[in-house]
């Protein structure tokens, strides 16, 4: 007789946070906002985020988390049709029907340069589609080097520059499909 074989197991789950998920968002929010310092970056380093937004994410249902063998690798936030600062670009969107936000992406130091971040995004593409969401709208600092090759890599257009919590970001918008 031959061998049953088990059937490969994706290695990433992409899930809602919850409660219980607090305490690991928040230490791998740390680790990104130290990256981010040591990169010479002014993106996230004046108390933005903190415990209370990844706290806020999570009751609001925004808080997303990629996970590896049950242990959380990477966070980010979703938002349906909600940026005010995306009303008022200098540029203009591809799109002006639905969209999906995506902020505060952060990788654990763990996995952080393995791709993950690349992992992340598609996982958030996924879910857009299912959700029948037509269009993921982004925005990072000038000094993200990371993201920008990230969001290039995945395609996104460079729409404009958005004001976010008074300074300018770049803005990027693709539509799936």
């Amino acid at each position: 007789m031959g061998e049953i074989k088990k059937e490969q197991a994706e290695p990433f789950i992409f899930r809602m946070a919850t409660a219980a998920d607090a305490d690991s968002i928040w230490e791998i929010l740390q680790q990104a906002i130290e990256r981010r310092r040591r990169d010479g970056s002014k993106q996230w380093q004046d108390g933005y985020p903190n415990p209370d937004t990844a706290q806020e994410d999570i009751e609001k249902g925004w808080g997303f988390v990629l996970t590896e063998e049950g242990a959380i690798i990477a966070f980010c936030a979703l938002i349906v049709n909600d940026e005010p600062a995306y009303d008022n670009i200098d540029g203009a969107w591809l799109t002006n029907g639905d969209f999906l936000v995506v902020h505060r992406v952060a990788v654990s130091d763990k996995v952080a340069g393995k791709g993950i971040a690349t992992h992340l995004f598609k996982a958030i593409e996924q879910y857009a589609i299912t959700q029948n969401i037509p269009s993921i709208k982004v925005d990072t600092n000038f000094d993200n080097p990371a993201m920008l090759k990230i969001l290039e890599k995945l395609q996104y257009t460079y729409c404009g520059e958005v004001m976010l919590r008074g300074a300018p970001r770049k803005a990027f918008e693709k539509v799936l499909g």
